[in-house]
């Protein structure tokens, strides 16, 4: 599993945005900055719908006010990703598809979900400087408390 002061791993992401399809790389999206990447198992799940993503919507502006970027991570397509984002308002955070687990699993942090889903993430959230892990707070298996955006304001 990644640990504080390990770099992310590189992947190459889609978005879907108004304008079409674009990518941008891992270097690209988190260097020379500081983010929170937030993970979900899934969009669109009880959750991650109704706390997790939200939260960072609501507080959105003031981790903006500290200069940090918010991504949100799920192993889903791109255009699962972008109908979530625009079915929470949440056109501040900037929706990174996992769709085949690669990033994900480079971090670490999948778990397997059988028949319900597959291959999914692991509930986590982390701060990353320049692509380095500055925290990292991994969800015990059926919790949400440690990864909130709450939490992860405090330690940015």
């Amino acid at each position: 599993m990644i640990k504080i002061g390990d770099h992310l791993p590189e992947q190459e992401f889609t978005f879907i945005a108004d304008t079409g399809k674009t990518t941008a790389t891992s270097a690209e999206l988190f260097g020379g900055k500081k983010v929170v990447i937030f993970a979900v198992p899934g969009a669109f799940t009880p959750t991650c719908s109704n706390a997790h993503l939200p939260g960072f919507v609501v507080l959105a502006d003031q981790f903006k006010d500290k200069g940090v970027e918010l991504y949100c991570l799920s192993v889903n397509d791109a255009f699962v990703m972008r109908a979530w984002q625009q079915a929470q308002n949440a056109g501040a955070i900037s929706m990174l598809a996992d769709g085949a687990g690669r990033f994900t699993q480079a971090l670490g942090l999948a778990k397997d979900t059988g028949d319900f889903g597959g291959l999914r993430a692991q509930r986590f959230a982390l701060v990353a400087d320049n692509g380095v892990v500055t925290a990292l707070q991994v969800e015990a298996p059926g919790k949400f408390e440690v990864s909130s955006a709450e939490a992860m304001l405090k330690l940015v």
